[in-house]
């Protein structure tokens, strides 16, 4: 399967600003891509880091001005699974500050206790979000966790991954967020889904359904949006002026919401 992605986000910075980006595909794809920045037209330095996961942060320190920051990709085929250690599964398995499973374990028993296997309670808990919460753009706050999310029954994207994992690791479900390129979501945007560890491997589940899990493009991964944001201002001050993100795939499957899917 080949897929295309891009991003493009300008900010108005107005103090100087310390910025860190996660909008580059994991280094675990075979990818041809650039990535570039410009501040009032002019090219500004930009360091790599690498995050966990495969993924990738790139650094800027940029003076007042517009800053343009453009990235585009191409990915041809599929990448190597991601080895995955004891340790971290036990750290998926704890809280964290967006997916308060510890405070939903009473739910997560009520809701998911009677399901045969860990599959089961994975696609159960996607269905059971997916059809707890509405999907309303602008609903949340980025303070936003799994509980405040369940209690206003409405959110975006990474409000329903935050959702799943907490219940997910409620349920014993070592489980964590991905952030993706998904080619076929609209209105197309950064997106967000959880993946959950059953049967050996780390599966992936979208509760909003709103794109094909077999095209999803990892970006970043991590306990929660905390590690996965695809923007955080360190220092200074710095606005979104504008953002544009895509996405498209050669080939855009039906999604059997029963199959455990795996990302690249």
């Amino acid at each position: 399967m080949k897929r295309d992605v891009s991003s493009r986000i300008v900010l108005t910075v107005t103090e100087t600003a310390d910025l860190v980006f996660a909008i580059a595909v994991s280094s675990l794809y075979r990818a041809t891509e650039s990535f570039t920045a410009t501040l009032d037209g002019e090219p500004v330095d930009v360091s790599e880091l690498p995050d966990a996961h495969g993924g990738r942060l790139h650094r800027i320190r940029s003076g007042p001005g517009e800053l343009v920051v453009s990235y585009t990709a191409s990915i041809d085929g599929e990448a190597a699974p991601l080895q995955t250690g004891e340790t971290e599964l036990l750290i998926y398995r704890r809280p964290s500050r967006y997916a308060e499973s510890d405070s939903l374990a009473p739910t997560a028993a009520a809701e998911f206790s009677a399901a045969p296997d860990a599959a089961s309670v994975l696609t159960s808990v996607a269905a059971w979000v997916g059809t707890q919460l509405a999907y309303v753009s602008g609903s949340s706050l980025p303070t936003d966790g799994a509980i405040r999310t369940l209690l206003n029954r409405q959110g975006v994207c990474r409000d329903y991954a935050h959702l799943c994992v907490a219940l997910l690791r409620a349920s014993g479900i070592p489980a964590r967020v991905v952030a993706v390129y998904a080619p076929g979501l609209s209105p197309m945007d950064f997106h967000a889904v959880a993946e959950g560890w059953v049967d050996g491997a780390w599966r992936a589940v979208d509760a909003t359904t709103l794109a094909p899990r077999s095209t999803l493009v990892r970006i970043a991964t991590g306990r929660d949006a905390s590690d996965t944001a695809f923007l955080n201002v360190l220092s200074g001050r710095a606005d979104i002026a504008s953002m544009q993100v895509g996405a498209v795939a050669d080939v855009l499957p039906d999604d059997d919401l029963t199959r455990l899917v795996s990302l690249a």
